[in-house]
């Protein structure tokens, strides 16, 4: 956190203004990544999701130590391109048009992941006209049960993947066709799981279904996607997933599922970019309604969607600000519950509702934590038509970069 606080007293010093900015630590992202990546046993490979940040100086920190991208649109084809004209591109979604589909051909992806069985009709046709031979994971939407997490993506209605009851003639009319090399299948059935041992049982399972339909209908199995799905506890900082123990777990069920062959991609996101970002807010104003106070910051949920997406209080950290150039007495609270609001003009542009606080004061700065991961990137950006924050990146020493 130090090195935060001296970017945000280095921005107050820029610009005297109330200070509203994203601040990524880069030296910590690449740490975290080097030790997530080199934990992985040998015939795993990570993607980094670029859904969960795509500003280009957390794509260039992030490719040295992955082994490519996962993207889920040609704009993000597009990003991770400019970073690296050659890096390895995973291309999934649920709603590809004909016109992306043709441009991941063109670019060469690596794999293209189909979601449905008229999706796989209609790769097949414009990979036949382009006179390429495209190849392809399967994304299978299991049955269940599976582990508690945030979000479901299988194992229940929902608009990913085909449905493992079709996926048997999804898997023939893949095999049919010469324009598609089926090599495997791509499971993503949960996210933000907190659960180290579940998600372990979770792959065998995946392991057990990809064998299965590999033996029946005569394919090698080359590739199996687990998806991303490990978890952030905004909770409980001290109490994250337990990778280390995971990875050494994963290696037992490789051996044990023989599947030491088959390259097992993960496609993280949250769980590499998450620690190493900061959005720092000011206080604008502290006032009291109907028996509650309510803190102001010089921001709100445009910038940081994430806390009332997933209904959570965000963790935070409190830094005094000693400025104070108005001629009237400085507001502050003491030892009371507050409700952190941004500026918008809306009831949910809530950060954390009655959080206990020692001390705050009109011009103190709130840093949010964790904030590296579907913050900016998820955000309604220009709702109200506030001013967007500064994005400050700080690596070695303090840079910053807005």
């Amino acid at each position: 956190m130090k090195k935060v606080f001296e970017a945000i007293h280095l921005l107050k010093d820029e610009k005297d203004e109330p200070i509203c900015s994203y601040i990524y630590d880069l030296d910590h992202l690449k740490k975290h990544v080097e030790f997530v990546t080199r934990a992985l046993p040998q015939n795993c490979h990570m993607y980094y999701a670029m859904k969960a940040n795509s500003e280009e100086r957390i794509l260039r920190t992030v490719h040295p130590y992955v082994k490519g991208f996962e993207v889920a649109s040609i704009g993000e084809v597009k990003k991770a391109r400019a970073v690296n004209s050659s890096v390895p591109i995973i291309f999934g979604g649920p709603g590809k048009t004909d016109k992306e589909l043709a441009s991941a051909i063109s670019e060469n992806v690596q794999l293209i992941h189909v979601e449905s069985i008229n999706e796989l009709k209609r790769l097949a046709m414009i990979a036949e006209y382009l006179n390429k031979r495209v190849s392809i994971l399967l994304r299978v939407n299991l049955r269940g049960p599976f582990p508690s997490a945030t979000l479901h993506m299988a194992g229940r209605p929902t608009q990913f993947g085909i449905d493992e009851a079709q996926i048997e003639e999804a898997i023939q009319l893949a095999l049919s066709y010469q324009s598609l090399q089926l090599e495997g299948f791509h499971f993503h059935s949960i996210s933000n799981n907190l659960d180290n041992t579940g998600h372990i049982e979770l792959i065998r399972i995946y392991c057990q279904k990809a064998k299965q339909w590999s033996r029946k209908y005569k394919f090698p199995l080359i590739y199996m996607n687990v998806g991303g799905g490990i978890g952030v506890n905004f909770s409980n900082l001290e109490q994250q997933f337990n990778w280390e123990l995971f990875t050494g777990e994963l290696q037992k069920i490789i051996v044990q599922e023989n599947m030491g062959n088959v390259v097992i991609i993960f496609e993280c996101g949250r769980f590499l970019t998450s620690s190493c970002g900061y959005y720092a807010v000011e206080v604008i104003d502290i006032k009291e309604t109907h028996g509650k106070t309510f803190v102001v910051v010089c921001g709100g949920t445009q910038h940081f969607r994430l806390p009332v997406s997933w209904q959570h209080n965000h963790p935070f950290e409190l830094m005094p600000l000693e400025r104070w150039h108005y001629p009237f007495e400085r507001k502050a609270v003491v030892n009371e519950k507050v409700t952190m609001v941004g500026q918008l003009c809306t009831p949910k542009d809530v950060f954390a509702k009655d959080v206990s606080i020692n001390q705050l004061r009109i011009g103190d700065v709130i840093v949010f934590l964790y904030a590296g991961a579907y913050g900016w990137s998820i955000s309604h950006h220009d709702f109200l038509s506030h001013p967007h924050p500064q994005h400050t990146f700080l690596e070695t020493e303090i840079e910053l970069k807005v």
